[in-house]
């Protein structure tokens, strides 16, 4: 053990990579306080669109780590990719800056240059993500892998803090409305362009520290390029390089094309985000998953192992679907159906209301690991998949409780802010049970040949996750602001929603060009009438997800064949 670790309880590396990931943090969590409200406000789109747009965006960036890890397995190494990726986000963020200062004088050309920014992060996130998680657990000698699940919850603490400051600055800058409540849309640039210095603060950090901080327990440098790599950095007996048959990579790539043409049929309307995007990311998880079951290097206990991490990793999928309504759904409602009076008469900005996941993050991370610890201690921690379960169940709660809340407001009804406080309140418990222990778990049980690329594959979960939420967050029913909006252009919106009346087609272009929908979503062949309904969606799905993980945990424990 070097004399580093000798005197801390975690490695220095570990707070170099969490300072590096907060700041990427901010850019990434600041951008998406304010995307929805200025694709609407600013853009002038629909909320549905908005909402496909954020969760296809969401979907792709979590889908680019599977090609960054790949590019850092085989080429580039952990190190150039986090340092590529971080310059190419904040290039990314200063489009979007440059998008939110021209669209007044020319729409198209600033949606181009907002979809081109867009694209940016989402690449720049590909080279980034999944090379810092995978740096982790690297840290840590063989005999001390155990402290991985404390590792990654301090870890994510640092993802938090940057959240946290990111949701503070970036819509106070951003989101600004004049006493009469009217938005100022010109003001949303001045939070991507705080996002963007934050992430060129990130990867300056990185850069200067890496050498002396970011090493091996041995203390050699970690991330470098793989073909300096030795054979005393991989587990005795385990294949030092993945192999991957001609004929495997063939029905790799016609798997893809059948399971995008699968999902793309699928679907119904001729959204390019519903239609093809989504379709990519769903296609592109599955095919890697059995990509890498493909290689015949694997011995029965990796590939066992790499199950377990594709089985929870299907069920994160339904917890990232109802948690990422943060940055659409809940972000319209927060803006258009709750008062957000606060302390001392303060109306809060709708795009702050996201803040309190990052605030209880940090408030909560350190409780968290010390709880994991003292169960540890006491042999008493339960095993990773238990944990995630735990996870999926405290995020149902927290949507059953706010479905009972919206079930009396009616069209007129304003939610108190409380209640979406306490909505992210139990969302972060949720969280801290599932997503740094989630990040453990793929350490753990991943082959070193694979790192990188199977916390890919673990990204991807989320990717589909963000994808069904965008899908989900579509179906948001008409909140108050619409049947406002509606009168005052002398319509009465309710009895065209319940089909009693038919619109005329003066009255539906009115309706069209005020983003008023004439219609009631659809989700699964069910009409969804009102906000309970729309909540209870999330209630269904998260809770019958937990229930079956819950029940699989004694199997799932045998196949991690001794690891926790």
């Amino acid at each position: 053990m070097t004399e580093t670790q000798s005197k801390t309880a975690h490695p220095k590396g570990l707070w170099v990579l969490f300072g590096t990931e907060m700041w990427e943090r901010f850019n990434f969590y600041g951008m998406r306080t304010l995307l929805v409200l200025f694709l609407v406000n600013s853009l002038v789109m629909k909320e549905e669109d908005a909402s496909l747009i954020y969760g296809g965006f969401l979907g792709l960036c979590y889908l680019t780590p599977m090609l960054g890890g790949f590019i850092a397995d085989r080429f580039l190494g952990n190190r150039n990719c986090i340092m590529l990726g971080g310059l190419i986000m904040a290039i990314g963020q200063l489009l979007l800056f440059t998008s939110a200062s021209v669209f007044g004088e020319n729409l198209p050309l600033a949606t181009t240059i907002m979809y081109s920014g867009l694209g940016a992060i989402i690449f720049g996130n590909g080279f980034f993500k999944p090379n810092i998680s995978s740096m982790v657990g690297s840290l840590y000698p063989k005999q001390e892998k155990n402290k991985l699940d404390t590792a990654f919850t301090i870890f994510y603490m640092g993802i938090n803090i940057g959240a946290f400051l990111g949701q503070s600055i970036c819509p106070l800058l951003g989101d600004v409305k004049d006493s009469a409540g009217i938005r100022n849309i010109h003001a949303f640039k001045w939070g991507f362009l705080a996002a963007s210095i934050a992430m060129l603060l990130g990867t300056i950090l990185f850069y200067f520290l890496k050498n002396k901080y970011v090493v091996s327990p041995e203390g050699k440098p970690l991330g470098g390029l793989p073909s300096k790599n030795e054979s005393s950095d991989y587990e005795e007996g385990e294949a030092q390089k993945a192999v991957f048959t001609p004929t495997a990579l063939a029905v790799a790539v016609v798997c893809f094309v059948g399971l995008f043409l699968l999902f793309h049929f699928s679907v119904d309307g001729d959204n390019v985000v519903k239609t093809i995007i989504y379709p990519i990311i769903y296609a592109s998880g599955i095919t890697l998953a059995g990509l890498i079951l493909s290689d015949s290097s694997l011995t029965k206990i990796e590939r066992d192992r790499i199950l377990v991490i594709y089985i929870v990793s299907f069920f994160i999928i339904f917890f990232w679907a109802a948690f990422e309504q943060a940055g659409s759904s809940l972000t319209f409602i927060a803006d258009n159906q709750t008062d957000r009076t606060f302390m001392f008469g303060w109306q809060m900005p709708a795009s702050m209301v996201q803040i309190f996941n990052g605030l209880f993050v940090v408030i909560l991370a350190v409780p968290f690991s010390m709880l994991w610890d003292r169960l540890r201690a006491k042999e008493k921690e339960p095993i990773s998949p238990f944990k995630l379960a735990l996870g999926l169940f405290l995020i149902t709660v927290s949507f059953f409780m706010i479905a009972n809340q919206v079930k009396g407001l009616g069209t007129s009804g304003l939610l108190a802010v409380k209640w979406l406080i306490l909505l992210y309140f139990l969302n972060t418990c949720a969280e801290l049970c599932l997503s740094p222990i989630g990040l453990s778990l793929v350490g753990k049980l991943s082959p070193k040949r694979f790192a990188s690329l199977l916390y890919g594959v673990f990204f991807l979960s989320n990717a589909s996750g963000y994808a069904l939420g965008g899908t989900l967050g579509s179906i948001l029913p008409a909140t108050g602001d619409k049947f406002d909006k509606a009168k005052t252009l002398g319509i009465d919106l309710q009895p065209i929603l319940d089909k009693k009346i038919t619109p005329t087609a003066e009255q539906l272009k009115l309706l069209a060009d005020n983003q008023i929908s004439d219609h009631n979503p659809i989700f699964a062949g069910v009409e969804i009438h009102n906000l309970f309904e729309f909540f209870m969606v999330f209630v269904v799905l998260t809770g019958i997800a937990s229930l079956i993980l819950f029940a699989l945990t004694p199997f799932l424990k045998k196949m991690m064949h001794g690891i926790r």
